[in-house]
Formats: structure tokens, sequence, C-alpha cells
């Protein structure tokens, strides 16, 4: 199954790609503009991948240790050249997965070969490898045929998951299969998403490919605290730069619902104290979402390099980006 399975990737021409996807990052000759956007493999909600290449023209462009206080997906940090990556998040469960694909970089095939194993195991499908739904159930089931055909094979697979937690390969691919692409878990700790109308295809390859490629040689670090813990163990030097994505005060997503104006404001307060240290940060954050506006954010943008940036926050509800979403990207610096 190894040898097939590698022509199927040389066919695809993807992991063919492999040298180039190493050099990308290389010492010499670098520009944002010429490099292309990675997408983590993760597809996390909120994840930045659509805004980095408007985001980190703004970023420093030297920078020898980069910190992430609300990591998420990680499209921010794959996207970002440093000495040296800490990463944190208060999910622990995003913080496994993160470990976990850390952990499968240096035997890539080997990882691949056991993800395909499970999905030929589960019946579930794989455009990738062109286990498709038969077409009658596509011609039936336009818009829900990969959902209606992978339902019993998800459900077995998480059962199998929730009678054993630290199977991370099992709860990559509920990731990959699920609803939106979302982690979701109850009281129990089981994890409780739905089946959704997606499979591992192409895109997903290409995700995970080129994100197993630059996590494999980087000096990364993952923490799974509050933000304020996190970056107390720290003492910040020249060449630090800290990049803050934190959740969304003026919007209802499932993973902003804990977030209170007064979380909101020690996050403010956390960031002056930064910026007399001389520390360098970067802030995202949602001005204006469906008719609300974030005053707090308004008025603290007043004091900094402020930047708007179109928003491609996508609604929990019914997964459509709002047309009035305004996002602000706010620096203590400005970079020459």
């Amino acid at each position: 199954m190894l040898n097939t399975l590698k022509k199927t990737y040389e066919k695809k021409s993807l992991l063919a790609q492999t040298p180039r996807q190493k050099s990308l990052f290389d010492e010499l000759d670098f520009t944002y503009e010429s490099k292309p956007i990675l997408r983590s493999a993760l597809f996390y909600v909120g994840d930045k991948y659509k805004l980095m290449k408007e985001l980190r023209v703004f970023f420093p462009k030297n920078i020898k240790r980069y910190f992430e206080a609300f990591v998420g997906g990680g499209s921010s940090f794959l996207n970002t050249k440093a000495k040296s990556y800490f990463l944190n998040d208060i999910d622990s469960h995003i913080i496994s997965l993160h470990r976990f694909l850390q952990s499968k970089a240096g035997a890539k095939e080997e990882f691949f070969n056991k993800l395909f194993a499970l999905i030929k195991e589960y019946n579930l499908t794989c455009s990738f490898l062109h286990f498709l739904p038969p077409q009658g159930l596509k011609e039936q089931y336009k818009k829900t045929y990969f959902a209606r055909f992978n339902k019993e094979a998800y459900i077995n697979l998480r059962a199998d998951f929730n009678a054993d937690k630290k199977d991370f390969f099992r709860l990559y691919l509920l990731l990959i299969y699920g609803f939106n692409h979302f982690l979701r878990f109850n009281v129990r700790g089981e994890f409780n998403l739905p089946v959704g109308n997606v499979d591992f295809n192409n895109n997903v390859f290409k995700a995970l490919n080129e994100h197993l490629d630059f996590i494999k040689d980087k000096n990364i670090s993952f923490f799974n605290e509050d933000y304020k813990s996190f970056l107390s163990r720290f003492s910040f030097e020249r060449g630090d730069f800290i990049y803050f994505d934190p959740p969304y005060l003026i919007s209802g997503s499932e993973y902003n619902k804990l977030w209170s104006e007064k979380h909101e404001q020690e996050l403010y307060v956390l960031l002056k104290e930064l910026d007399l240290q001389g520390v360098k940060w970067g802030l995202s954050n949602l001005l204006s979402h469906k008719g609300r506006k974030n005053e707090l954010l308004l008025e603290f943008a007043k004091n900094y390099q402020s930047h708007k940036i179109k928003s491609n926050y996508i609604s929990f509800n019914d997964n459509s980006i709002k047309k009035d979403s305004c996002e602000l990207y706010i620096t203590n610096f400005k970079e020459t």
C-alpha cells in the first residue's frame, strides 16, 4: 500500500514540491510579497489564512522570537519568518493537535499512510484518492451527498475516538470530516460534532503537506495556558514580536462566548504595559459587525498605528461573510 500511495502523491505533483517548500523561508532574499500563503491544516474557525497577505506586510521584517498568545489554527505563524516560535492557546484540544502534527512532521509518508488506511477502514470518502460517493447519490443529493454517504462511518469514527481520546489520528479525521471543521466537546469531554458535507480532498492534502513541511525543521514550542500566564513566562528582548488575535467581543461565534468587556480591557492594559517595555506587538480585532461596534477597540486604537483589513469574518450561524464587518490591525510600531 505504501508504494501505491507514494505513486499517487507523486502523480498529484504535491510531494514533489517538498524541496521547494523547504527553502521558502531560507535566510537569503526573503520578501513576503513573493512567497505563497500557507494554510493551516487545522482549518480553524477564525483562522487568518485569507488575511495573511495583508497582515504580514505590517509584521516586523526581522523577528528573532515570534510569540502568539491565541494561536488557533496557526496560519499566522505558518506565514511568519522567525528564528523561534512560542505559540499558545487555552484550548487544550487545538494544542494537542498542533503537537500531534509536530510529532509526525519527520515521518510524513508514514503519517499519510496511516490516515488513508483509517479512511479506508471506516469507508469514508476521499476525493484526493478518488474514493467518491456513488454517482446516483451525487445526483439525488447535489449539495449534501458527502454528508449522506459519510454519516454512518463518521458516527463510528466518533464513537471509537470517544473510547480512546488520545487517538489523535482519529481526532484529526473528525476535524476534517466534521461540520465546518469545528472542534466541539460536551461536558463529559466527548467529541459531539455532526458530520459535515466535506471530505479529504486536494485542498486538505495540500494544506497538510505544506504545514508538515514548514514545522519539520522549525524551533517551535506550544503552550496550553491562559494568555497572561503564557506571556509571564518570558523576559522580552530586542527582536521579539507578539501577535494577538483574541476572541472577538462583538461576534457570536462559539469560541468567543467566554470573552467579555472585562477580558477586553485586561488585554488592552497588558498591551500598554508591553508598549512601555519597548516590546513590539500586533493586534487583530473586529471593529464592527452586524450593526455592532467595538467602542473599546476604537478608543484603544487612537494611541497606536491602525490599519483597516478586509474582513473574512464568517458567521457561526449561517457560514456567510458579513459585508458590514470591519477588522483592524493595530501595532505599537511603524515598520520601515
